[in-house]
């Protein structure tokens, strides 16, 4: 008698809403046990609440980094096993043009970066002992460039960029694929009461390209595809141009 095939299991970090807990539901319509990692507890209670057979969660704050790893292994018992991971967790305050905050900068790159490479150094060292995984990191288009508005959001993303990458090009050999996603705009909390936004993919949308591309390994995805072109024609516009560029 042939034994059932086991669930996969997914790590989702940053999963109470937005694209995060849009991932968690297409995990879970795939068939993937998960587990979601998030502050806010009623938000995950939701997601468990759909889904109590295949949603484990876990309220936690992504700057406490000294309590990452034992979290980490925790979920790993407890999921018994783990082969996909996405960093979804993300800010964005509210700023104008002439705002230089370094309270709000700070913690732009505490959750944006310093959280992802807290959780993925734990995920990376995993997966390349199994000989297998998949580590998802959700950017932003807004990592391509250094726009105007957001200028320590720009830099989170950039900089979580070439981490990827760098992670992609270290656990390529060891069966490991990294797949950083850059997302256009998204119907979130964090595009809400925008104005001239354009192409705005629904979080559903953006969650299913997400995990497709994590379980395909595919190094980069733009969502929706036609950002891609858009990324490729703002990054050879020369400086001295696109600094003078309202964007």
């Amino acid at each position: 008698m042939t034994a059932e095939p086991q669930p996969q299991c997914a790590l989702v970090i940053g999963a109470s809403s937005g694209i995060g807990a849009a991932c968690v539901t297409e995990l879970v319509r795939r068939g993937y046990r998960v587990a979601a990692v998030a502050r806010r507890e009623d938000r995950l209670d939701s997601l468990r609440d759909a889904a109590p057979q295949q949603v484990r969660t876990y309220v936690h704050d992504v700057t406490e980094f000294n309590t990452v790893p034992a979290r980490f292994s925790e979920i790993v018992d407890d999921l018994g096993g783990l082969s996909m991971v996405i960093y979804a967790a993300g800010v964005m305050p509210k700023i104008d043009v002439d705002t230089y905050d370094f309270t709000k900068d700070k913690k732009v790159i505490d959750v944006n970066l310093l959280g992802c490479i807290a959780w993925l150094n734990q995920a990376a060292p995993f997966f390349q002992k199994q000989g297998a995984g998949s580590i998802v990191g959700i950017s932003s288009i807004a990592g391509d460039r250094g726009r105007i508005g957001y200028p320590v959001y720009n830099t989170s993303k950039a900089a979580m960029n070439t981490y990827l990458e760098a992670l992609r090009n270290r656990l390529s050999r060891h069966g490991v694929s990294v797949t950083t996603i850059k997302p256009g705009y998204v119907a979130t909390a964090m595009t809400e009461g925008m104005e001239g936004l354009f192409w705005v993919a629904k979080a559903e949308q953006a969650a299913r390209a997400i995990v497709t591309a994590g379980e395909r390994g595919k190094p980069t995805r733009y969502v929706l595809r036609r950002w891609a072109l858009v990324g490729l024609v703002i990054r050879c516009i020369p400086s001295f141009i696109f600094r003078r560029m309202n964007v």
